[in-house]
């Protein structure tokens, strides 16, 4: 199979600074993306921010898989489990995206999603929730939540 044959891999990412959703190539994350609103530029190798508002059409959108943090900024186990999710989206830059939602400013999908306990991970691939893992995790539970996905 030729370059030219292989599917093209993308995730829609939400602008930090004006919030757009673009986007974005997953195999050609050697530069830094630009938002094509604002020119500034997009997360793919850190948490990006989730809401009631973008949460579907990232997921829906996405052709790589998404591993999303359900999170308050209250809970202790999440703080804890906050490095340890930077550091794996910095790992995993352009074969998954990582997305955090914070369950106290977005109800709505956080009820959608029966987020009963925080921190929850939920991974999504093609539309739909194809794992979860409740409570702060090492790094090897992470990777373990991705393999064979996408």
């Amino acid at each position: 199979m030729s370059s030219t044959d292989t599917p093209t891999r993308h995730a829609i990412v939400p602008c930090g600074s004006c919030g757009k959703l673009n986007r974005v190539q997953m195999q050609a994350t050697s530069g830094a993306p630009v938002c094509g609103t604002c020119r500034r530029a997009l997360t793919v190798d850190a948490p990006i921010t989730l809401t009631d508002a973008t949460f579907d059409t990232v997921m829906a959108k996405s052709t790589v898989p998404v591993l999303v943090d359900f999170y308050a900024d209250w809970c202790g186990p999440c703080k804890a489990m906050a490095p340890v999710f930077a550091d794996f989206a910095r790992r995993q830059k352009g074969r998954v995206l990582v997305a955090k939602v914070n369950t106290d400013e977005n109800p709505g999908v956080s009820m959608r999603f029966g987020i009963r306990s925080i921190p929850t991970l939920t991974l999504m691939h093609g539309g739909r929730e194809v794992s979860r893992q409740v409570g702060a995790v090492p790094m090897a539970a992470l990777e373990r939540m991705v393999e064979g996905v996408g």
